[in-house]
C-alpha cells in the first residue's frame, strides 16, 4: 500500500483555510490548476511510497515510538508559496522545529522498518493546495495568500496515511486519503 506519515490539521483550521482558498478560484488561469480537495489537506512528514505489507507491524511500532518521543506543538496555517511553477502551497508557523524533528523521526522509523526511502532532503513544511500540469505563473496566488494567518492549534498526533490513487480514468479525479493508524505525541 502507498503510505506517508503526516500531521493533519483539525477541521476548523481546514474550514478557515478553505475560506482563504475559495477566492483564488476566481483568479486568472485558476481553471488550469488542479485544486487539491479539502479532505486530503495535510502536512506530509515522510513519504514512503509503496510499502510491503510484511513491513507494517515494525513500521507501526517504530512510528509509535517516534510519536511517543515527540512533544505536541502549536501550529498555524500561514501564508503561501510555490515550488517552481507547478505547485502552490500553504505554509506553517509556530512549532516548526518540533515539526521538523517529528518529520526526521518518521523518516528514520520508516528506514529502520525496511522501507526504502528517497534521498534525504531538508524538511519544508507545506500543505499543497494546487498543482499545475504545465508551467504557470503562481505569483498572483501567492500574493493573495501572503497575509493569510490561520488560528493556532495543537498538533498532537502523528498519522500514517494511505494514499489511494485514482483508477477510474476520470478527468480531475484525485487521490483519496485514509488514516491507517495514528499515535498521540508525547505520553
Amino acid at each position: 500500500m502507498r503510505l506517508f506519515a503526516a500531521v493533519i490539521p483539525p477541521d476548523e483550521a481546514l474550514r478557515e483555510l478553505g475560506r482563504a482558498v475559495d477566492p483564488l478560484h476566481a483568479l486568472p488561469e485558476a481553471d488550469g490548476l488542479r485544486w487539491t480537495e479539502r479532505p486530503g489537506w495535510h502536512f506530509t512528514l515522510a513519504f514512503m511510497g509503496e510499502v510491503d505489507d510484511a513491513l507494517l507491524p515494525d513500521l507501526h511500532e517504530r512510528l509509535g515510538r517516534a510519536a511517543h518521543h515527540s512533544e505536541d506543538f502549536r501550529l498555524r496555517l500561514h501564508g503561501g508559496g510555490h515550488f517552481g511553477r507547478r505547485v502552490l502551497w500553504i505554509g506553517a508557523a509556530g512549532g516548526l522545529d518540533a515539526m521538523r524533528m517529528l518529520a526526521e523521526r518518521a523518516n528514520a522509523a520508516a528506514r529502520r522498518a525496511g522501507v526504502p526511502m528517497d534521498e534525504h532532503r531538508a524538511y519544508h513544511p507545506h500543505l499543497t493546495i494546487a498543482r499545475a500540469r504545465e508551467d504557470t505563473d503562481l505569483r498572483p496566488y501567492v500574493d493573495a495568500l501572503h497575509a493569510f494567518e490561520g488560528t493556532p492549534w495543537q498538533a498532537a498526533e502523528l498519522a500514517l496515511v494511505r494514499s489511494n490513487l485514482p483508477r477510474g480514468g476520470v478527468t480531475g479525479e484525485q487521490p483519496r486519503y485514509e488514516t491507517v493508524c495514528a499515535w498521540p505525541l508525547g505520553d
